[in-house]
């Protein structure tokens, strides 16, 4: 068998980039070791199948020594870290995945003559942020008690997905990288992205998180779309970094979602269970309510923190009694986003995009890719 000439750098940098342990990977080529010393090398057979265990383009293995790989947006963590850590696969993979998507809708919807986004850089940071909540709020077309309208706080968020994505924001919900179930995205790193596009702007929600931070998040995103700012974020324990467009991101997500003003008009600090009350009123989970509360100084930190771990340590045994691999035909639309789902049909409607290409953006074909399609015309976006 024809050996290849690879430099053992890069079979180390392909193996510490990977989310799979050094272990797990020696499990699957026995001769890891010895190509890693450089005392062995592997045939192009195994160096294709080491390049998808690792989730490396079997092309950068053949460089002379191992590129650099950087997010090409910000990437705040709330935590400073001293070590700044690269980011991994499953972020970049997503990442560049939504950014084809975004590339080709933008072009599209310049093509077709459609008009910007209103949403795309309406505010300042240094604005009011009464007055940026209020005008995003207008944007939207929801009224100022839209949340309230709603049965419970989950059909609020969806009610929020489904005004984002009529103002032309492609809203994108997936805890893994694709529809790859072995590559799920690991929350620590980042709960969201933002990728601003006058056209095609477009927001990323971990999906991996747990529902009831999503609506803050998708809140935050919303702001970052308002004042034109591209960005990753973790948003640990619910609080943003210290860059100053990350914090006036904070005011107007927690602003958007529960109004200080009536919530101060309603607050009693001799509640029973002050989240619950707060999270009933304006339709939002108790781990949002409890943020804003923090925010306000009307609970301590201590109080945040102690009700943080408590109620992220129940969702968790929650969620591992209810663990299912759920519909994936159902939940298509929202890996993909409606929005670019909708455009993408309409396009293969009037001949602009080939299917093939549709299958390449959505990574669907055949039945799964009908399914979309078909979701995605009885979604009724404008």
């Amino acid at each position: 068998m024809n050996k290849v000439t690879v430099n053992p750098k890069l079979l180390q940098w392909a193996s510490d980039r990977s989310s799979k342990g050094q272990s797990e990977l020696e499990g699957r080529f026995p001769k890891l070791g010895l190509w890693l010393a450089g005392e062995d090398a592997p045939t192009l057979n195994q160096l294709e199948q080491f390049s998808k265990a690792t989730a490396t383009p079997l092309g950068f293995l053949f460089l002379k020594s191992p590129p650099v790989e950087r997010l090409e947006i910000p990437h705040y963590r709330t935590l400073n870290d001293k070590i700044v850590r690269a980011p991994s696969t499953e972020l970049l993979d997503t990442l560049h995945t939504m950014q084809r998507r975004q590339a080709w809708l933008h072009d599209y919807l310049l093509e077709e003559g459609r008009e910007q986004v209103s949403l795309v850089k309406c505010a300042n940071p240094k604005e009011n942020v009464n007055v940026v909540a209020g005008r995003v709020r207008d944007l939207l077309k929801l009224e100022s008690n839209w949340a309230a309208q709603s049965r419970t706080w989950s059909d609020a968020l969806r009610v929020l997905q489904d005004a984002m994505s009529e103002a032309g924001i492609v809203v994108v919900v997936n805890g893994v990288v694709g529809n790859n179930t072995h590559r799920v995205l690991d929350v620590e790193e980042f709960r969201g992205f933002v990728l601003v596009d006058n056209y095609a702007p477009l927001v990323f929600i971990n999906g991996a998180d747990s529902k009831s931070a999503q609506m803050f998040t998708l809140a935050h995103e919303l702001a970052h779309v308002a004042f034109g700012s591209s960005a990753a974020f973790d948003l640990r324990q619910m609080q943003p970094a210290g860059d100053a467009i990350e914090q006036a991101c904070n005011r107007v997500a927690a602003e958007f979602l529960v109004p200080e003003a009536l919530l101060r008009k309603m607050w009693k600090d001799d509640e029973d269970d002050p989240y619950d009350t707060v999270a009933r009123t304006f339709k939002v989970s108790q781990i949002v309510a409890a943020r804003r509360l923090l925010d306000l100084a009307l609970i301590t930190r201590d109080d945040f923190l102690e009700f943080y771990r408590r109620y992220v340590s129940q969702e968790r045994k929650q969620k591992d009694l209810a663990a299912s691999g759920g519909n994936f035909h159902a939940t298509s639309p929202q890996r993909v986003g409606k929005r670019f789902a909708m455009e993408l049909v309409r396009a293969l409607g009037e001949g602009r995009i080939l299917h093939t290409e549709a299958y390449r953006l959505t990574g669907l074909s055949g039945k799964s890719f009908r399914e979309l399609a078909q979701r995605a015309q009885e979604s009724g976006l404008d």
